[in-house]
């Protein structure tokens, strides 16, 4: 008998010191100090003699869209609202091919593509030609939160909209003078001015949010790569965040955003081997570029290109644009 309250004050005392050594189930906060914000407004032929002052006016405007970002961040903001405040600014801005300064169709008519996409959960919502909403990334974000599909378009995704009481204007606002030249004089069909945005926040999420016009002269209808997810955009806390811009179709045929992740993910790639691998190996000279964000917060802006407007900041005091190499 006495060996059997030995062994069972044994058995005891081992269950009790392995309840006490147990690891807390409590959910240990990944939040730190560290963020990265990275930028772009387009890539294609930017020329070099542009006067200064226009110059002046394009470095201003990028650093005011990242300082916007930034600031956010370092209050601790999330990489999904981030990602959409900054975008929003660059739709407003007519300088950029997105919202405001949205290129024409060959009609005569704007029709413009957003998505976004959280990184923490995969989830994503886009909308594509649609014509009158002013800010078409929040309505991507209505899409995301407030329906179970991913993609609205055109009449559809207006439609929404005004169910979610979302901000519309006049097809007259999308009218600027300088997108109306490009689009008389046919100067530039190919006009690669997509803008976008990809945030690590504090709490280590990432996020990435795109938005465009298109190409100037494009057929009424067409669908780049913008609103296609995993083809201009992307985010997936596990590899990167990515936003593109260029030639919509060779990011759709590649898969450009979300292959930059499977490289980093399945051949364990650094985020600007992968960037590259896709920029300089997959696409021809001229398709455009990419800018993105891993989960460390390191960045990469890469494009075939002569120049793409894009920005940069992190918590460590990096702020800086720039237009050319």
């Amino acid at each position: 008998m006495k060996s059997i309250i030995l062994v069972l004050a044994t058995l005891l005392i081992f269950i009790l010191t392995q309840i006490i050594n147990l690891p807390s189930r409590e959910t240990k906060s990944s939040s730190s100090e560290q963020y990265t914000i990275v930028i772009h407004a387009g890539a294609g032929t930017i020329s070099k003699d542009l006067p200064d002052s226009v110059k002046e006016d394009y470095f201003t405007s990028l650093e005011t869209a990242l300082r916007l970002g930034r600031d956010l961040l370092e209050q601790g903001t999330a990489s999904i609202d981030v990602v959409e405040k900054v975008v929003n600014y660059l739709e407003d801005d007519p300088r950029f091919n997105a919202g405001k300064g949205a290129v024409y169709t060959s009609a005569g008519t704007h029709e413009l593509d957003a998505s976004i996409m959280d990184g923490k959960n995969l989830a994503a919502g886009a909308v594509s030609a649609v014509k009158l909403i002013k800010n078409p990334v929040s309505l991507a974000r209505l899409v995301m939160e407030n329906t179970p599909h991913i993609l609205l378009t055109a009449e559809g995704a207006e439609a929404f909209g005004k169910k979610m009481n979302v901000k519309f204007e006049d097809a007259e606002y999308f009218n600027t003078e300088k997108r109306y030249l490009q689009w008389q004089k046919e100067l530039e069909k190919s006009k690669q001015g997509t803008v976008g945005c990809v945030a690590l926040d504090k709490h280590g999420n990432l996020a990435a949010a795109t938005s465009t016009g298109g190409l100037t002269n494009k057929l009424p209808g067409r669908v780049g790569d913008t609103p296609i997810i995993g083809a201009g955009n992307y985010a997936n806390n596990n590899t990167c965040a990515v936003s593109g811009t260029g030639k919509g179709e060779q990011f759709i045929r590649h898969m450009a955003a979300f292959n930059i992740s499977a490289l980093m993910e399945y051949k364990n790639y650094s985020l600007e081997q992968a960037a590259n691998e896709v920029v300089h190996e997959l696409f021809n000279p001229g398709d455009g570029g990419v800018i993105a964000v891993d989960k460390n917060g390191s960045s990469a802006m890469v494009f075939n290109t002569p120049g793409m407007f894009r920005g940069v900041a992190n918590s460590e005091g990096l702020f800086e644009v720039k237009i050319w190499e």
